[in-house]
């Protein structure tokens, strides 16, 4: 995986290459937005990290010209210390594909840059097939088997399921699986909880390793053990 990390804070941008260069990962760097338009337009990266406050032209510029004008297809995975919905709405209409809020844990970074290029890629879905592990989800005809056996889900906990393997292994937030379960309807994190519990019973009680995560004060995820 090759990675532009577009960051003006020299701390943090070390933080992430050494820990990303740990996990085998290519870098380059940009620490104002010039820099980063010109990077991201000639080089071949297979997503970009992009830091909303930059010196020259702010992220969402930035953002905004690389789909545009340079026309660029990788995945966009936007760093910002704000966390209102207005700001990250006015990121997705300019193209990102993914937000984490500052401060973040350098694991949860790495795995939704992974989650993106695999999205990207096209690895999460073939024919119309999900995959995790030993889990696969067939959209077309509604069934879930798990090392090939038949597992039965309700209509909630099947739409609940088939994000969070669109998504893995990325941690999703109760906010977006508001907006995939329900249509955008604020329900309750109690809720929520069930039916990850119903999920984690169906899916984990009669295997040996767990798939279904609760991150905690993050979400909830499915991946296999790192």
């Amino acid at each position: 995986m090759r990675v532009l990390i577009i960051e003006d804070d020299r701390d943090l941008a070390q933080n992430i290459a050494e820990f990303l260069e740990g996990r085998g990962v290519e870098m380059d760097f940009a620490s104002d937005g010039v820099t980063a338009l010109h990077l991201g337009t000639l080089g071949d990266f297979d997503a970009l990290v992009l830091d909303l406050t930059l010196p020259g032209l702010d992220g969402l510029e930035v953002c905004r010209r690389l789909r545009e004008d340079a026309k660029l297809e990788s995945p966009i995975l936007m760093l910002t210390a704000r966390d209102g919905l207005e700001d990250r709405l006015r990121g997705f209409e300019v193209g990102t594909d993914d937000y984490l809020v500052k401060p973040f844990a350098l694991q949860e970074l790495y795995l939704r840059l992974r989650a993106l290029v695999r999205r990207a890629r096209g690895d999460w879905s073939r024919g119309g097939q999900l995959r995790v592990g030993d889990l696969t989800f067939d959209l077309e005809q509604a069934t879930v088997r798990r090392s090939g056996a038949l597992i039965e889900l309700g209509p909630i906990d099947r739409k609940l399921l088939e994000l969070l393997m669109r998504r893995s292994p990325a941690v999703v937030g109760l906010e977006e699986i508001e907006s995939f379960v329900w249509g955008g309807d604020e329900v309750s994190a109690d809720l929520v909880r069930t039916h990850i519990y119903q999920l984690r019973k169906a899916i984990d009680r009669s295997f040996d390793r767990a798939l279904v995560r609760t991150i905690r004060g993050s979400g909830y995820a499915i991946r296999e053990q790192t």
